[in-house]
């Protein structure tokens, strides 16, 4: 198929998984990287050529050197992406800095998406729609179609925060009943989506169980969310677009 570029992508890991999670993976960075050589091995791309680093931006707020690195990936976060804790500022401030230049490229998952999107300017916020969890369909757009190849996707969702509006530099990717704004693209600087590609029924299961124990669900909510866990998704075909996006030229 031809020679492939070589990419050094970092996960700024936003939060720390759940036990089960967490002991399976490591972290949010060892769910990404299964996720990506998922996709890397879809789409027919070697995954010998992915060099992924991890940096703990919530309690190290460690980041990396520019110069190392061909993209970073924000990962999802149980956090709210418009709080001004400290490490959420300093890591709005670093999306900024990536913006703000055009060699290194973005993506961004959940909480992540929203991050860009503040860093962007436009609103994050509590939705008044209420919870997206589990597998849920996306409407793509014409752009959303052609990156995805489908004409719709069926995604892991876990959120109930926002970007409200899209910014007027990217092009719109999707929508859903609850979210207005699924998924964010500019050729060759950043995709987003508000969903969670890497997420399985496992992790899923998890999440659910623990917010409906703690009452963060009701019971109407996790059983209804309970009953899709195991549809069928698209989370490999996502992660394919991403390392096509990385090889926009």
């Amino acid at each position: 198929m031809g020679s492939f570029a070589k990419f050094r992508i970092a996960i700024l890991e936003c939060d720390t998984p759940l036990i089960d999670t967490r002991e399976k993976y490591g972290g949010y960075g060892g769910v990404f990287e299964v996720l990506l050589k998922a996709g890397a091995k879809h789409i027919g791309f070697p995954e010998e050529n992915l060099t992924l680093s991890k940096f703990d931006v919530v309690e190290k707020m460690e980041y990396p050197q520019l110069d190392d690195i061909d993209a970073i990936l924000l990962t999802g976060s149980r956090h709210n992406s418009f709080d001004d804790d400290e490490w959420i500022k300093k890591l709005v401030a670093f999306t900024k800095k990536i913006l703000d230049q055009d060699r290194i490229r973005i993506i961004g998952i959940c909480f992540g998406h929203q991050i860009v999107g503040r860093a962007l300017d436009v609103k994050v916020g509590r939705s008044n729609r209420g919870w997206e969890a589990s597998v849920c369909e996306v409407d793509l757009t014409p752009k959303g179609k052609e990156l995805f190849g489908k004409e719709k996707l069926a995604i892991h969702q876990m959120h109930k925060d926002i970007v409200f509006t899209y910014p007027a530099s990217v092009e719109a990717l999707g929508s859903s009943p609850r979210c207005d704004v699924q998924g964010m693209y500019t050729k060759k600087r950043l995709i987003t989506v508000q969903g969670h590609p890497e997420f399985n029924d496992h992790i899923v299961r998890e999440l659910l169980k623990t917010r409906h124990e703690q009452k963060i669900f009701d019971d109407a909510t996790y059983q209804d969310a309970i009953d899709r866990v195991e549809n069928s998704q698209d989370g490999v075909v996502i992660a394919g677009a991403f390392l096509k996006f990385l090889q926009e030229t």
